[in-house]
């Protein structure tokens, strides 16, 4: 599978479905067609419409859609996405709130490389910006990026997000969502032993996989049975002609998007099924809920197959944070060399990513951090997206977030104010 044919054939079987979909909605949309009792005429709309839609999102950016935020004077603020530091891979930005005094505290929130884009995280950069500066790490999508910016793995990640750390400054609050979570845990302890003026104030993991074997779910199962030969047989692709990174190496969002899907088959049929049904009645919006959500879920991005190849074999194969045997550059980190950061692990009941236990492996991890410096929360009930995103985020985690944040904002080597966290 590692042809650019492979992966022109899978835009080429994209593109076709989009162009079906937009077919069926002109043919079903002729106003002759309402001389006709029959029904047929509005599914076959419904369905072009629904199809058309999901196709075409799959290669379109999302765009951040934060336009205002209501401030303490309870005016509307406009927000500015600015962009700090550009590097080929991935970007460090702001939401810039104009004219609004800047915030004590300074988020800068991790976002996952895994298939989608940073947007993914739009509603919790919604639910922070009232209360905090907020940053982002802005992954690029691989296909973008020209062979000739070389290669980019999951070392090349983790000094990506050291260099991010040392240009926010030590009073940054670092939270790292699902897959980064493991590389913020590295990167901290590489700061820690060398640059320890650079470590952020706080980090919160939030459902990471820093030991995939404290609790197996269907992504563990997959890393083991499968060889990494067989893996980088199945799936990789070369880019095809059509963007930039033509004949870069990398795993397909589309193939990613596909495990997703059939993860949970079922419940995305249902949805898409009931979501013609109401379209076809007239009770469906452009931006009613099930459009919010798979606006942003089919919007998919390549990986380069060295960050995904190293992502399998070393965190999840190899397990090398959770046995804190990973090399950066050349240097082995001590993630025990973390004695000044308070570290907050957050993960969800109902989990099915990343397990409960997984992610709480890392204050095991933390063998020179003090026992007031670490805390953890269980959300019970909480899916993957919830405990980031959903209602548990908003209604009990994210308050629980920010109590910890103003808990460890003190000077360093202080005793930190005593709150529940």
């Amino acid at each position: 599978m590692r042809y650019m044919a492979m992966y022109d054939w899978m835009e080429t079987a994209r593109n076709t479905n989009q162009w079906l979909g937009a077919t069926a909605l002109a043919l079903g949309s002729y106003p002759q067609t309402g001389l006709a009792l029959h029904p047929g005429f509005q599914l076959l709309a419904a369905w072009g419409e629904v199809t058309e839609r999901a196709f075409s999102r799959m290669v379109a950016k999302p765009d951040w859609g934060i336009r205002t935020v209501v401030g303490e004077d309870g005016r509307d603020h406009t927000v500015n996405v600015e962009r700090l530091v550009c590097k080929p891979f991935g970007d460090l930005i702001q939401f810039k709130v104009s004219k609004r005094p800047p915030k004590p505290r300074r988020v800068l929130l991790v976002a996952p490389m895994s298939g989608h884009y940073a947007t993914l995280l739009r509603s919790t950069v919604a639910s922070l910006l009232p209360d905090c500066e907020v940053y982002i790490t802005d992954w690029h999508n691989a296909r973008d990026i020209p062979v000739s910016e070389g290669k980019f793995d999951i070392e090349d990640y983790t000094l990506y997000l050291m260099e991010f750390m040392r240009f926010l400054g030590p009073d940054i609050h670092v939270i790292a969502v699902c897959q980064p979570a493991p590389l913020a845990l590295a990167a901290t302890g590489y700061l820690a032993e060398l640059e320890p003026a650079a470590q952020p104030r706080t980090l919160t993991l939030i459902g990471g996989p820093i030991d995939p074997d404290a609790a197996p779910t269907d992504v563990t199962d997959f890393g083991r049975r499968v060889t990494m030969g067989q893996l980088e047989h199945l799936a990789l692709q070369r880019v095809g002609f059509k963007y930039k990174g033509v004949g870069r190496m990398v795993y397909p969002g589309l193939a990613q998007l596909a495990s997703f899907i059939s993860m949970n088959g079922d419940r995305h049929g249902k949805a898409f099924f009931d979501q013609i049904l109401r379209v076809a009645k007239g009770e469906a919006g452009d931006h009613d809920k099930h459009n919010r959500f798979y606006d942003e879920y089919l919007a998919v991005m390549d990986m380069t197959a060295e960050f995904y190849m190293s992502t399998v074999e070393r965190v999840f194969k190899r397990r090398v944070i959770a046995r804190n045997v990973f090399t950066v550059a050349g240097h082995d980190v001590d993630i025990g060399k973390i004695t000044d950061v308070a570290v907050k692990v957050v993960e969800g009941e109902e989990d099915d990513i990343s397990a409960p236990g997984q992610c709480l492996a890392a204050l095991d991890l933390l063998t020179g951090l003090p026992p007031e410096k670490k805390a953890s929360h269980l959300e019970p009930g909480a899916g993957h997206y919830g405990i980031f995103a959903g209602r548990s985020w908003r209604n009990n985690i994210r308050p629980l977030v920010l109590g910890f944040i103003d808990t460890h904002s003190g000077p360093r080597g202080r005793k930190p104010r005593l709150r529940s966290a």
